[in-house]
């Protein structure tokens, strides 16, 4: 299972070996500055948006990959049967949403929160590219 993470001054999610292969990419990296907002969605199939573009997607069971939909491209990590930690970014990033099935997704997010807001306290908004 795919685990959020903050690293140094970035949000990281890393995925497992199997995830990887079908997502084509271990981790997905975001600086702590560039996050919005965090939440729990514990409904996993609300986390999707769109329509998967690479990756992988089972109805019922799992998405991987990314998915593109109108307000530009998410990064997706979700397996039916529990909550997703999602988290959202300003514009001007690679993607618009990280949504990640983890084993704890309310500590990730707690995790996430705390972190983003100290980034922004120290560094201000992250600038758009």
């Amino acid at each position: 299972m795919a685990r959020l993470v903050v690293e140094n001054k970035d949000v990281v999610a890393r995925l497992s070996w199997r995830e990887a292969l079908v997502a084509r990419r271990k981790e997905v990296r975001v600086p702590l500055t560039a996050v919005k907002a965090a939440r729990v969605e514990p409904d996993w199939w609300r986390a999707l948006r769109g329509a998967a573009e690479r990756g992988r997607w089972s109805p019922g069971r799992f998405g991987l990959g990314t998915w593109r939909h109108a307000d530009g491209v998410d990064f997706v990590a979700v397996h039916a049967g529990g909550p997703v930690a999602v988290v959202d970014l300003f514009p001007g990033r690679a993607f618009a949403r990280l949504s990640v099935s983890s084993a704890d997704p309310e500590g990730a997010v707690h995790a996430v929160r705390l972190a983003a807001e100290r980034a922004r306290a120290v560094n201000g908004p992250a600038p758009t590219a």
